[in-house]
């Protein structure tokens, strides 16, 4: 068949590697434009930007792949199907009439869980303890189309989104390829989702990182690796009489101890224990605003932290 690749992030690249391995043609891969640099940092080509400069394929970026000129380069490849990975923009349905097949999708969850740009954090938030991923035939509704193929895999206690990013787009790049085939073949199952299992994985913000320490401190835990490394995961120091310190954190190690959530229970050499809604965190590396990531320990030499302080929300 007559592919387009179309992503931005590194997520699909491991899938386009596999694809250009296989009889399939690649005519032409989409990919998000390069953004403008900032003041003297030098902007950075996208993952796929730089595999398909390195196989010499035909690259469009289009600020939107909806408008008609768009539309038209894509028509004018005479594709049979677009695979779409970590693009970044969602494809209106004349878009995906371009393609004689349309498009399908790789998608970083057990769908119908996690619709969304997010679906790896969102999972690991809330301490998921199996994740994978899902091929779907791709409709205008995002992530709701029938699922062609999936694969899941266990979620490590301790693993970070990255870590499972790395090895959900190894798992990608086996199934993709053997979806095609079925899509080509004409024997693919699309089965519909249940829309009574939807889930949702918006995009994160900025604040998403906050603990609220409310939550049992498995919770906290989950938190952490969810966010690494963006937005990252973050409390305020709420000293007395002072401004409240922002305190980006390192990962979270559950402890014993009971107390009003946000409270710290030890502060002494590498110990710096916080209370939570259930249980208690120990913190085992602090960044204060403005300063590097150092552990506990060093913190604690350079910062007063009190027993009873308090830890939370800057405004609570």
């Amino acid at each position: 068949m007559r592919l387009v690749l179309m992503g931005t992030g590194p997520f699909g690249v491991p899938t386009f590697r596999r694809l250009y391995e296989t009889a399939h043609e690649i005519v032409a891969v989409v990919t998000r434009p390069v953004p403008p640099a900032r003041g003297r940092r030098k902007a950075q080509p996208s993952p796929v930007r730089e595999l398909a400069r390195e196989r010499g394929t035909p690259i469009l970026d289009p600020a939107s792949v909806n408008t008609d000129e768009a539309r038209a380069a894509l028509t004018a490849l005479q594709a049979d199907l677009m695979i779409v990975c970590d693009f970044g923009q969602i494809l209106a349905a004349s878009t995906l009439a371009t393609a004689r097949l349309g498009g399908v999708n790789l998608h970083g969850s057990l769908l119908p869980a996690y619709r969304g740009a997010a679906p790896i954090n969102w999972a690991l938030y809330h301490g998921d303890v199996e994740t994978g991923v899902s091929v779907i035939h791709m409709t205008p509704r995002v992530d709701a189309g029938p699922v062609i193929a999936q694969a899941s895999t266990p979620i490590g206690g301790d693993e970070t989104a990255p870590e499972v990013e790395e090895r959900l787009s190894t798992l990608g790049a086996t199934l993709v390829p053997e979806a095609l085939d079925a899509v080509e073949r004409g024997d693919a199952v699309a089965m519909p989702q249940d829309p009574t299992l939807v889930s949702k994985a918006p995009r994160l913000k900025k604040s998403d990182g906050l603990l609220d320490w409310s939550r049992p401190a498995k919770a906290l835990h989950d938190h952490v690796r969810a966010f690494a490394p963006w937005p990252g995961a973050f409390t305020f120091w709420l000293r007395e009489g002072k401004e409240p310190l922002r305190l980006a954190l390192g990962p979270i190690e559950t402890a014993d101890g009971s107390g009003a959530p946000g409270t710290v229970l030890e502060a002494a050499r590498e110990r710096l224990v916080v209370a939570a809604g259930e249980g208690a965190c120990r913190l085992t590396a602090v960044q204060p605003a403005g300063k590097r990531m150092m552990a506990a320990a060093e913190f604690l030499r350079g910062h007063a932290v009190g027993v009873s302080d308090r830890f939370g929300a800057a405004n609570p």
